[in-house]
């Protein structure tokens, strides 16, 4: 167990990205109509993995930079079971994917976004969980993406990963079995989450078995394209966007990167990089896009969007965080703890500066800030400036932090977990600026 993770985990796996006026709405638009896409407002929402960008770039610009349980805490509520799924927020609700281990259960839970009470919770699967999995992943790792009509989930169980659609009042719409997925070299357990592409929900499983990229169709469940990928483990979740007219669906790990044309799954470059496994959500900026991990080897890497073309790499590695790209500069926190900026065009390092380790969260971008926790809950905010490192606060957030922030509206959504007395106990929190 100390190879492949280097003694660490997949945070929530990956998922994917999209430019939100260009990408998701514009091309979509032209595939489906407008009339069949989600209900989502950019700004009051977080309506899937890294937020309605799909980068972890939020539009909020009030958000409390120190996070105070006496002063802008709007409510702490204790949650069921482990996961490191990060929540997503959509209208008055926030929903989550939780497993109950010694069950065996997969619920997802919706909770009232204004008061943290429970609306509903819904079990989507019992039994069938793994016989191992690393320590650090859970049963609970991939994020949930919503429509604004249904809530799509990834889970791994009975030896497949499997696709559910619920509605929203927590009633299943359809199950679909991606395929079989029983990793033998690394038993280490799932961790993609979904994401949407016009009228598709696109999942990946890669293992050391048969793997695919897979699109269903976000009304019926049933198959729109497979696209194979080479049987190796692996992690990340693929992420889209959108460069000069053309969508990108893109994909690090097995040794490669990769785009595809996300309305068909047909591969446009491949791109040695990287190396066997990664787990972050790739990112981009400006025509560049970023990916970084893994094991064996570590590597960051950048490649022009349009050919796949590298433009330049370095040996630091963040495995299972995603980074953060903007004006620019490519921020990374890498698993020791230690944070970068380097240029996006060129890698050179502007600066970097000593946190701690070791980090599982995604860093999140508002306004010119960058919220980014370690996994002992440790949540430091500070610029995203390219020329110095600004610290604004660094705040406690919990004993332990995996899953990622989602900010929309003003507010902070925090999934940690506190040990209470020898017991482990997650908690969603909900901060906001007074």
């Amino acid at each position: 167990m100390n190879d492949i993770w280097n003694r660490r985990l997949v945070v929530l796996g990956t998922v994917v990205s999209i430019a939100w006026n260009t990408a998701f709405v514009g091309q979509a638009e032209a595939q489906v109509g407008v009339e069949s896409f989600p209900k989502i407002d950019a700004n009051q929402d977080w309506p899937w993995w890294r937020g309605v960008t799909r980068d972890g770039h939020s539009t909020s610009t009030n958000v409390p930079d120190r996070f105070d349980l006496n002063t802008n805490l709007d409510w702490s509520v204790p949650i069921p079971g482990r996961g490191h799924s990060s929540p997503i927020v959509v209208g008055k609700r926030v929903y989550f994917l939780t497993a109950e281990e010694k069950s065996q259960k997969h619920t997802v839970v919706a909770i009232d976004r204004d008061t943290g009470k429970t609306v509903w919770e819904r079990v989507i699967n019992e039994g069938g969980f793994p016989k191992k999995n690393h320590p650090k992943n859970t049963e609970a790792s991939p994020s949930i993406a919503c429509d604004g009509e249904r809530l799509y989930v990834s889970v791994f169980h009975h030896l497949a990963v499997w696709g559910v659609a619920l509605n929203l009042n927590g009633e299943q719409v359809w199950a679909s079995k991606l395929g079989d997925f029983n990793p033998k070299m690394y038993e280490y357990g799932y961790a993609p989450s979904p994401t949407l592409y016009g009228g598709n929900v696109i999942f990946v499983l890669e293992y050391d078995g048969p793997s695919a990229i897979v699109a269903l169709d976000r009304a019926s469940g049933k198959e729109a394209w497979n696209s194979k990928r080479k049987d190796s483990i692996s992690f990340s979740s693929p992420v889209v966007t959108s460069y000069q007219g053309q969508d990108y669906l893109l994909l690090s790990g097995v040794d490669t990167v990769n785009a595809y044309d996300p309305r068909n799954g047909k591969l446009i470059w491949s791109t040695p990089g990287t190396t066997m496994a990664t787990c972050g959500t790739m990112v981009w900026d400006d025509g560049v896009v970023f990916a970084s991990g893994g094991y064996p080897k570590q590597e960051t890497i950048a490649l022009e969007i349009a050919t796949g073309k590298v433009l330049w790499r370095n040996k630091q590695k963040a495995y299972e965080q995603s980074m953060v790209a903007t004006a620019g500069h490519l921020y990374s926190l890498t698993d020791s703890g230690v944070l970068y900026c380097w240029d996006g065009k060129t890698g050179e390092e502007k600066w970097k500066q000593r946190l701690a380790g070791p980090v599982s969260a995604s860093g999140v971008l508002a306004g010119n800030k960058i919220y980014w926790a370690n996994e002992a809950g440790q949540l430091w905010v500070f610029e995203a400036n390219a020329k110095k490192y600004v610290e604004l606060a660094k705040n406690q957030i919990g004993d332990e932090s995996f899953a990622s922030p989602a900010i929309c509206g003003n507010q902070i959504f925090l999934r940690i977990a506190k040990n209470e007395n020898g017991k482990r106990q997650e908690y969603l929190m909900r901060f906001s600026s007074r």
